[in-house]
């Protein structure tokens, strides 16, 4: 989601929005019910900074230098943005809602349709619309984040440890494939009880989380499944996962094979030698 706010500052800028085109409805979560009040909303507004909270995003609105409130975006499983010349490309049966500019074009392309996108209005926090900002944890690259916090975090859980870097209001922001590439790093299996870990284990998961996401905004993102740039590219990550999306594969580090679980519904990889439990 990084990758995507800063491809969003950087490239779409201070992008004056002309017209809305909400084309699934319910991609619109607030107003609830009202997709003309959502579109006459942004409808003359600029897109002005990008922020992102866990794996929320959120643009400041402005009308003749005013503030007029912030959009919201989730994108979920499938959900991207394109940034596209205006009426050059055809409209794809999987967008959901389009921004269209007087020569450009952001277009929000979702295959699963479970993204959504809040307007809130001047005066309202952005955590009383969007609910899910209420219960997230701090993020992995701020001095909140260490492993004193997730020692008492954790202190006394049977979940495992992957299940847990995976619940936002531990650790904000962490999706699947890094979960299972920081624990690889950190020698820690994913189904092993999250409470059992030393401080000093978990201060290295820390670390190695913050060098994983690090390095995959280095890359671009990971080119697993849906992920795309603005301009439809992959992110290069996913060409030197260590575990993600490789089982059976020889591990990169020993050479022992992959393993795959499926753990709280997600999967999850990890090479049996590197990460033995209780080493």
């Amino acid at each position: 989601m990084e990758v995507v706010r800063r491809a969003l500052q950087h490239g779409v800028g201070r992008f004056l929005i002309h017209h809305v085109e909400v084309l699934l409805e319910r991609t619109v979560a607030f107003p609830v019910g009202d997709v003309p009040a959502f579109a006459a909303a942004l409808t003359g507004s600029r897109l002005t900074p990008w922020h992102r909270r866990g794996k929320y995003l959120l643009s400041q609105l402005s009308r003749q230098g005013q503030p007029v409130g912030q959009l919201g975006v989730h994108l979920r499983m499938t959900g991207r943005f394109r940034w596209l010349d205006r009426e050059a490309f055809p409209v794809c049966p999987h967008t959901r809602v389009r921004f269209l500019g007087d020569q450009k074009e952001l277009r929000f392309v979702d295959t699963r349709s479970f993204g959504r996108m809040w307007w809130v209005p001047p005066g309202r926090a952005a955590s009383q619309v969007i609910t899910g900002l209420q219960r997230l944890g701090p993020e992995p690259f701020t001095p909140a984040f260490h492993g004193t916090y997730l020692e008492k975090r954790l202190r006394g859980s049977r979940r495992a440890i992957k299940t847990a870097l995976l619940d936002q209001s531990v650790v904000a922001g962490v999706g699947n494939i890094y979960a299972d590439e920081c624990l690889f790093l950190a020698g820690i299996p994913p189904h092993v009880a999250s409470g059992s870990l030393s401080q000093g284990q978990l201060h290295r998961l820390c670390e190695r989380l913050v060098q994983v996401l690090s390095r995959s905004v280095q890359q671009g993102g990971t080119s697993f499944r849906d992920f795309h740039d603005l301009q439809g590219v992959n992110g290069n990550y996913g060409q030197e996962a260590w575990v993600y999306g490789r089982p059976g594969a020889p591990c990169r580090h020993c050479g022992a094979p992959i393993q795959r679980q499926v753990l709280s519904g997600r999967s999850s990889h990890w090479c049996p030698r590197c990460q033995q439990e209780g080493r």
